[in-house]
């Protein structure tokens, strides 16, 4: 005798079944899971908006904090611009020797002086370097304004010692530092500018032929951040004491999430 052997299977409607009651219970589920999902996603996103903002603001800030006293000028809630400095020193006031042209003359137009100190014992990024600006006594008015070169000379030659030689093209430098103070704008960057371009992006310019215009030149700028939604600067001018303020007001969106900041950048514009 032979047994029959049954074989046992899934009807379809059994199948279906399955699937139905998978797909409610996959649906239970993922309506728990993403608000989760979602906060993981927005706060990520924050963070990195946060990161690239705070990045920003503390470049604008470095930048800012090195402009040459009174240089700063606010053309427009948009566009903030400044002479940059890379570095500053004493020049020698009275001659070492009479006649011997260590000192820098201010009743004539004078081609050398001696800085007090070594040049050479500097950072490498502060050293003096042919192709500078040598500006005196910055005011920013007429007569001692380093927009307009009244108080500035290129730098030509250094020698480093213990007392570094710097020669300049002739130049009468129309008011001495009380302090016997002058300050170094870097070659490479006469005038520096950041502003919003109204696209989204924050551009920071250097460099440029410098006019006397009311918005900041936007050809040949790079792009120093996007997912800029509003931006505003404002200065403060110098007051008695020659303190200055600069804030920054710069808000970053994406996908619905906006990170503001607002930084202060306080300046001293003693000359």
């Amino acid at each position: 005798m032979h047994s029959k052997l049954r074989q046992h299977g899934f009807t379809l409607i059994e199948l279906v079944m399955v699937i139905v009651i998978m797909g409610v219970i996959g649906g239970i589920v993922a309506v728990f899971m993403k608000s989760p999902i979602d906060a993981y996603f927005d706060s990520a996103r924050r963070a990195a908006l946060t990161d690239v903002a705070d990045t920003t603001v503390r470049r604008m800030a470095r930048d800012i904090r090195k402009a040459l006293p009174n240089s700063i000028r606010q053309l427009n809630s948009q566009c903030i611009e400044f002479i940059p400095t890379k570095t500053g020193g004493r020049y020698r006031a009275e001659e070492t020797v009479a006649g011997d042209n260590t000192s820098l003359n201010f009743s004539a137009a004078d081609t050398t002086f001696n800085m007090l100190g070594d040049n050479g014992t500097l950072a490498a990024d502060q050293q003096i370097a042919a192709g500078d600006l040598i500006a005196v006594y910055n005011l920013g008015i007429a007569g001692s304004d380093a927009y307009a070169g009244d108080n500035t000379s290129v730098v030509s030659s250094v020698v480093n010692g213990t007392e570094t030689v710097i020669t300049i093209a002739s130049k009468k430098f129309p008011l001495a530092s009380g302090s016997n103070r002058f300050h170094v704008v870097p070659g490479n960057e006469k005038v520096v500018a950041y502003m919003c371009d109204g696209s989204g992006n924050l551009l920071r310019n250097a460099n440029y032929a410098y006019t006397a215009s009311s918005t900041c030149p936007t050809a040949g700028a790079t792009v120093m951040a996007n997912k800029i939604a509003a931006c505003n600067f404002v200065y403060n001018g110098s007051d008695l004491q020659r303190n200055a303020l600069v804030q920054l007001g710069i808000t970053f969106t994406e996908k619905g999430e906006s990170v503001n900041l607002y930084h202060e950048v306080h300046v001293n514009n003693t000359p």
